[in-house]
């Protein structure tokens, strides 16, 4: 139980003053019924003497949650200058005044209008006044005074979360909240959901009470260990599976979660312990089966494997439940599958010679069907690996042999591919490389390193050295090459040249005699006989050039030309070429300047950079003028519906020379007609005209045209060349005929 006090509090006023109290005009249930009355005393400056105070109060005490109808009586004010007239007002101010607590200005009775909380505010200061109503000036100083409110249980205890989570270990001591059960397992249950009640009052009559939900979670404990739900485990695997691959799955159940779950498997034992691997999936904690080596069922058919779980994470606490592993038997199962042919190696190396006569067998590959029906096998070779198609093979046996010759220095090394194919089922192949070296014969003589073209000064002396010779021999020999030299049998004992062998693959050329005349003879051609020491012996002839030159007394060349002592001013071969072909070119200009002036003589058509007998060159004064080159058709001017079947090509010449050339006659054009049968009758008559030419036309304008047709074709009426210069009168546009034309004139004149 609570005790509440209350405390009296006197004070002195300097003046006498009569002391009284002022009955309640209410009461507050629960309360005894004893008036609070706060007295107010005023000081008089003339009086000096002190007098004795009536008690008063200095702090109020109300009940919170007040649940009556009226308003809560508090207290009371009163001056000991208030005589009781209505002459004095009291004033209250404050935490509240005026709107929480009101004062009764005539009796300073003071109410509170509202219910109050402790829990919101506990206490309330105020300020009490007392002034005169008439002049408003206050008789009393201003005092102060506490109202303070008194608690009730008006509230339950509060929990500050509505739910609680907690977790415990399963298998846990006490705690604060206390395991009821022994031994709580939480794979038999994992949740449990506590409600929780707190009262107030010591948990006496009257008090108040709150409640809360605890939710509690059993986390886990190693304490179950792996199992595996069957003890034998039996899987197929084709002989065919590659290393590494996956034959089964295998798991084994652990009550517990997370990582107290988790399960490491190993072959313990078993006569496929070196044949098959075993791994953990860290999703599933299953254990994968797997191939290490290749299958093979004929060698062994069947594997038993002992595999063996275990828990990574063992608590030791739990160690009394048991060994924290378990074990299974895995049978695994070879099936036999067709596999294709399998070669005796990996790859095979055969040697041969380059002079082995063709279909000579040079070695042998084998395979044979892995399988117990042992199927017969045959063989063929890979022709992407052979396309000179230079070995063969028999199919049979597999012997393989040359179809073509061979020769080392072209291929030293030959890569084929051999494939063996099963008879009753070709799909199951397979192949094998074959490295064939051909071996060097000596079959190919020794020869000159390079071309040997020397020299021999006229001044030279007898043995003097004039060229080292030395030689090369595309044949492979293991010991070295040793190569001898010596001058050919015709040439020993005539030549004027002698041969020195050096013994080192080298030999050297001497001169025999003091002096050389080029003039007498310029040029010697020396036979040398080059020989190898392999077996069987192979030589060459080879043919050194040796010039006679003019040396200078160091025996530098000057020159070696015979031509150049006839010839005093110096001028060389090619001088000499040049000239020749100067002249020659000069006559070849004069014929063709002399053919070009006769066929102007007797051809006097217009000459034009292009063939006149493939175009009509029109200058049409009506048309585009001197610049209206076009090839033009004389069946323009016909009448559009003309028919024009009889044309002749006009890059050949026709078969019949002197034929007249036969055009249709335009209908209703009787001028075009009439200028067409002349043109024709003119042609005819005039044997030097090309009857393959096509008609140069030059602005034909029918009747009436005051330049009339500028057609050369008339100028066979006359005996000699026309005269042009009156075209030059004509203007402008006629002015490249005029110049044409007057230069031929100037050219036959000339």
């Amino acid at each position: 139980m609570r005790t509440y006090h209350c405390f009296w509090l006197l004070f002195w006023a300097g003046q006498p003053h009569q002391s009284f109290l002022t009955p309640l005009s209410k009461r507050t249930s629960g309360f005894p019924e004893k008036e609070k009355v706060l007295v107010l005393s005023g000081n008089s400056r003339r009086d000096l003497h002190r007098s004795k105070r009536s008690w008063m109060w200095n702090q109020f005490f109300l009940l919170e949650e007040y649940t009556g109808t009226d308003y809560q009586y508090v207290g009371k004010l009163h001056s000991d200058q208030d005589k009781g007239d209505g002459s004095l007002k009291y004033i209250l101010s404050g935490d509240g005044a005026g709107d929480l607590f009101i004062i009764n200005e005539n009796t300073g009775d003071i109410q509170a209008t509202k219910r109050l909380d402790r829990e919101e505010k506990p206490v309330y200061i105020l300020r009490a006044q007392a002034i005169n109503r008439r002049t408003g000036r206050p008789v009393e100083p201003e005092s102060e005074f506490i109202i303070k409110i008194h608690d009730i249980n008006d509230n339950e205890p509060m929990f500050t979360k509505d739910v609680y989570n907690a977790s415990i270990p399963e298998m846990s001591d006490v705690g604060i909240i206390k395991t009821a059960l022994l031994n709580m397992d939480r794979e038999n249950r994992e949740q449990y959901q506590v409600v929780i009640q707190a009262k107030d009052m010591g948990g006496q009559m009257g008090g108040l009470s709150g409640t809360t939900t605890v939710n509690i979670t059993l986390t886990d404990v190693n304490d179950n260990p792996p199992r595996f739900p069957q003890s034998t485990y039996q899987f197929r695997a084709p002989e065919s599976t590659p290393p590494d691959s996956p034959v089964g799955r295998i798991k084994a159940n652990d009550a517990d979660v997370d990582e107290n779950a988790e399960i490491e498997y190993s072959i313990t034992e078993g006569d496929g312990y070196d044949m098959f691997g075993i791994t953990t999936d860290k999703d599933t904690q299953e254990g994968i089966i797997t191939v290490k080596k290749a299958l093979d069922f004929e060698n062994k058919n069947l594997y038993i494997l002992k595999v063996e779980a275990t828990n990574t994470h063992v608590d030791p606490r739990f160690l009394y439940l048991g060994p924290f592993k378990d074990s299974a038997t895995v049978r695994i199962q070879v099936e036999d599958v067709d596999e294709p042919p399998v070669f005796s190696r990996p790859a095979y190396i055969m040697e041969v010679k380059e002079d082995v006569p063709i279909n000579s067998v040079i070695g042998t590959v084998t395979a044979q069907d892995p399988d117990a029906a042992k199927n017969p096998v045959k063989y063929s070779v890979d022709r992407h690996t052979d396309m000179d198609r230079v070995f063969n093979i028999n199919s049979g046996n597999g012997s393989i042999f040359t179809s073509k010759p061979l020769d080392r220095e072209t291929l030293l090394w030959h890569n084929i591919t051999v494939i063996a194919a099963e008879i009753n089922n070709p799909k199951q192949s397979s192949r094998v490389p074959v490295f064939i070296k051909v071996l060097d014969v000596n079959d190919n003589a020794p020869e000159f390193a390079m071309f040997y073209e020397t020299f021999v000064c006229e001044n030279a002396k007898a043995e003097q050295l004039i060229q080292t010779l030395s030689a090369v021999d595309k044949d492979d020999s293991y010991s070295g090459h040793q190569f001898s030299f010596s001058l050919a049998p015709e040439a020993a004992s005539s030549s004027n040249f002698t041969l020195q062998d050096n013994r080192d693959n080298t030999a050297g050329i001497f001169t025999r005699k003091t002096r050389y005349n080029r003039h007498e003879m310029s040029t010697y051609f020396l036979p040398v006989v080059i020989s190898d020491n392999d077996y069987p012996i192979q030589s060459s002839t080879e043919t050194v050039t040796i010039r006679v030159c003019a040396c200078d007394h160091r025996g530098k060349m000057l020159s070696c030309n015979a031509e150049a002592l006839i010839h005093p001013t110096g001028l060389s071969t090619g001088a000499l070429i040049a000239i020749l072909l100067c002249i020659i070119i000069l006559l070849v200009t004069v014929v063709l300047f002399t053919a070009l002036r006769r066929q102007r003589k007797k051809e006097p058509l217009i000459i034009s950079k292009e063939d006149i007998r493939d175009n009509i060159v029109s200058y049409n004064d009506e048309g585009g003028g001197e610049e209206d080159t076009q090839a033009f058709d004389i069946g323009t001017l016909r009448n559009p519906e003309a028919i024009d079947d009889n044309k002749l090509r006009r890059d050949i010449v026709p078969e019949t020379l002197f034929m007249p050339r036969r055009t249709a006659t335009a209908r209703d054009n009787t001028d075009v007609r009439d200028f067409i049968n002349q043109r024709l009758k003119e042609n005819d008559t005039d044997p030097t005209a090309p009857p393959y030419d096509s008609l140069a036309t030059y602005a034909y304008e029918g009747n009436g045209s005051v330049a009339e047709s500028l057609s050369s074709l008339e100028s066979v009426t006359t005996d000699g060349d026309q005269d042009y210069d009156y075209l030059s009168d004509w203007g402008p546009r006629f002015k490249k005929l005029a110049d044409m034309y007057g230069a031929m004139d100037s050219d036959k004149d000339s």
